[in-house]
């Protein structure tokens, strides 16, 4: 009997054992650092048909041995670079988050404002005042510092301003750019009061300042320069670009070689300040550009294109080497991913017989005024107007003692006649109304940051703001792109399903295992 239970015993030992081993391999340890890539631009199709001049190292090991989700999107419109980056680190929309773009025009000064500018922290290596205080919800990086009481290293590096500072979040140990004028590092007073010493020695040494003059560039090698993916076009002449002028710095940020600026400077980053030494998870944030050459068209600049990719996929592999080599890929977790949009293209469509036309905002708004005029007199009922959207004298309309959803829904039957609008939504009707048709246009509006009419411009038609004579081709065209995984031992797999971006930071927080931001609601992709 003794020896029956003895034995019993023992089973329920190593059966306790076993459960506890289980649970640990299942679980693990959490990654060490956190590398979250955002590729201003990406697109999938330029990804793909590039792929036979890549190394091993990069793109081809990504596909290969992440975890690659191959059909993302956003689930919001429209996308710029602020809004898809606030939308990645803080796992909502801008109808939360705020960043609705990169400008959006504000309702007391009627003027422009800039997603990230703040007069009241002054810029160190810049001239411009900077804060993320226009973010109103947290970020993965802010969740993390929070979670382990201020330990974390939380830093973003990226060529822009609103996109390092929206990456690195309220939180970070520091938010590092190239400056627009002068061409160094620069970072703001709102993480630091001081140029930390290991940016003083990178501006030093690796700064876009101290070499644009002697920088050229040219095709990487001789293939990248006689392949051509675009063949419809017919062979294309090989490029050689150099650096001048004033605008020499923002047309190096636009180009390839802002690539292995940034590879650079995460490389200095991490072995400076101990990222990924210890078993607290630290975070960095990078952002590499993928777009066309200084924000031209395609085609003026299609084999600037494929080196373009050619060198990204020569820095990803070279920033993935030398983390492997420091601490260890298990011990990593990269998320890759686009920021789901391409710079605007005007096309010749009525050369082609193709639908087109101009729809002038300045002239809607004076004809709207009218119309408005002639049903409560004189007077102006719309008092500014930013890209496609209309901002109504709220003052006027109170005084006159007409309700603002009368005057909107009024101005909505006027809009909807004129030639080239699609569809006309009030601020109203989005915040009350959310459905399937509906739903992404709701999600990038924000009714402290949107006017109180959105216009839907037809595709194909020229939106022309003649105030500011800025003109930009509406297109609705999808743009695919990836969300991968990748190191931690993460598994190797391919998952055709479609998912949306504002997931990636809830699976992050989990894989970590901190709190997602505090306005997630996506559930984790795995």
């Amino acid at each position: 009997m003794t020896n029956k239970y003895l034995y019993i015993t023992l089973l329920a030992v190593l059966g306790f054992n076993t459960e506890t081993h289980a649970q640990q391999q299942a679980g693990g340890q959490s990654p060490r650092l956190v590398v979250s890539i955002a590729i201003d631009q990406l697109r999938s199709d330029y990804l793909e048909a590039f792929a036979p001049l890549y190394s091993d190292k990069g793109f081809r090991r990504l596909l290969s041995e992440g975890l690659v989700y191959p059909n993302a999107n956003y689930p919001f419109a429209p996308i710029d670079r602020a809004s898809a980056i606030a939308t990645l680190c803080t796992g909502t929309t801008p109808y939360y988050n705020s960043i609705v773009g990169q400008q959006w025009l504000n309702r007391q000064t009627l003027r422009p404002v800039w997603c990230v500018d703040d007069k009241a922290f002054e810029g160190i290596g810049t001239t411009d005042g900077t804060s993320p205080k226009q973010l109103v919800t947290s970020t993965v990086g802010d969740e993390l510092k929070v979670a382990t009481d201020g330990k974390a290293n939380v830093y973003a590096i990226a060529p822009s301003r609103d996109a390092a500072v929206l990456f690195g979040g309220h939180a970070a140990n520091a938010a590092v750019w190239i400056d627009d004028r002068e061409g160094y590092w620069c970072t703001s007073q709102y993480y630091t009061n001081g140029m930390p010493v290991w940016l003083q020695v990178a501006n030093n040494e690796q700064a876009p300042a101290n070499h644009i003059d002697d920088m050229t560039w040219e095709p990487v090698n001789e293939l990248v320069g006689n392949f051509s993916y675009f063949m419809h076009t017919g062979l294309q002449k090989p490029f050689k670009h150099r650096f001048s002028g004033p605008r020499r710095f923002e047309a190096f940020k636009a180009s390839a070689l802002v690539n292995s600026s940034i590879t650079d400077l995460a490389t200095q980053c991490i072995v400076n300040t101990g990222m990924g030494n210890d078993r607290v998870t630290d975070m960095l944030c990078l952002t590499y550009y993928a777009g066309n050459y200084d924000h031209r068209t395609l085609t003026e600049c299609r084999i600037e294109l494929q080196d373009t990719y050619v060198r990204l996929d020569s820095e990803i592999g070279r920033l993935i080497g030398f983390i492997e080599e420091r601490i260890g890929i298990d011990k990593v977790l990269f998320v890759v991913t686009s920021t789901g949009y391409n710079d605007h293209e005007t096309a010749d469509y009525q050369k082609y017989n193709v639908p087109t036309g101009t729809f002038y905002m300045s002239r809607t708004t004076n004809l709207l005024n009218m119309y408005l005029g002639a049903i409560w007199g004189q007077g102006q009922y719309v008092e500014a107007h930013f890209k496609n959207h209309l901002f109504l004298n709220h003052k006027l309309l109170e005084q006159k003692k007409i309700s603002i959803a009368d005057a909107s829904n009024r101005s909505q039957e006027f809009l909807a006649m004129l030639s080239g609008v699609r569809n006309v939504y009030t601020s109203l009707q989005l915040l009350t109304t959310s459905n399937d048709y509906t739903q992404k246009t709701r999600n990038g509006f924000n009714p402290e940051r949107c006017g109180d009419l959105l216009i839907e411009i037809a595709p194909g038609w020229n939106l022309l703001d003649e105030d500011t004579q800025e003109q930009e081709q509406v297109c609705a065209s999808f743009v695919p792109f990836p969300i991968i995984f990748f190191g931690a031992n993460v598994p190797s797999q391919h998952v055709s399903t479609p998912v949306t971006t504002d997931r990636i930071a809830s699976t992050i927080s989990r894989a970590i295992r901190i709190r997602a931001p505090n306005a997630c609601t996506s559930e984790p992709l795995f």
